[in-house]
C-alpha cells in the first residue's frame, strides 16, 4: 500500500472520495492539516515477472559466487596441505641430518670412552700386580721380631 501526504490547501480533495486518473479504489483520511491518501493498487503481471526474474538472477549470482568461493577455498586448502607436507618433509630431513651428526659425535665420544676404559683396565691390572708384588715382598721381609733379637 502506498501513502501519499497531500498539501492541506487541497482540502477539497480530502473531502472527495476519489481522484480522477486513478482506476483503483483509494481511501482518503484527513489528519490535522494534512490529508493522507491510501492507494490500493493491483500489482501488474509484468511487474511481478520482472521482479521474479531479478530475484532469480540475484539467486543465481549468489550461487555462482558461493561456488566460486568454494573453488577458491578448495584451491587454498590444497596449496596449504601441499605446503605443510613440504615443510614436514624438510623437518624430517633436517631431523635425520641432526641424528646423523649426533650419532657421529657420539661414536667419537664412545671411542674415546672405550680407550679411557681400556687404559683404566690396564692401570688397574698393573696396580693389582704391584699390590701382589708388595704383598710378596712384605711376606719375604716379614721377620719375626723374636727371631732377630736372639
Amino acid at each position: 500500500m502506498d501513502f501519499f501526504l497531500e498539501d492541506p490547501a487541497s482540502s477539497s480533495i480530502c473531502e472527495s472520495t476519489g481522484k480522477k486518473g486513478h482506476e483503483d479504489s483509494e481511501m482518503i483520511e484527513k489528519t490535522d492539516n494534512y490529508c493522507m491518501t491510501e492507494v490500493r493498487e493491483q500489482p501488474r503481471s509484468s511487474d511481478i515477472d520482472v521482479t521474479s526474474r531479478r530475484v532469480q538472477e540475484l539467486i543465481e549470482k549468489i550461487n555462482s559466487s558461493r561456488a566460486n568461493n568454494q573453488t577458491v577455498m578448495d584451491s587454498l586448502q590444497e596449496k596449504l596441505v601441499a605446503k605443510v607436507m613440504e615443510k614436514c618433509l624438510q623437518m624430517k630431513e633436517h631431523m635425520y641430518t641432526v641424528y646423523e651428526e649426533n650419532g657421529n659425535e657420539m661414536q667419537v665420544k664412545l671411542q674415546e670412552l672405550s680407550e679411557v676404559l681400556d687404559s683404566c683396565t690396564k692401570l688397574n691390572n698393573e696396580l693389582q700386580e704391584a699390590n701382589r708384588a708388595l704383598a710378596n715382598l712384605r711376606e719375604r721381609l716379614a721377620i719375626t721380631p723374636t727371631s732377630e733379637s736372639q
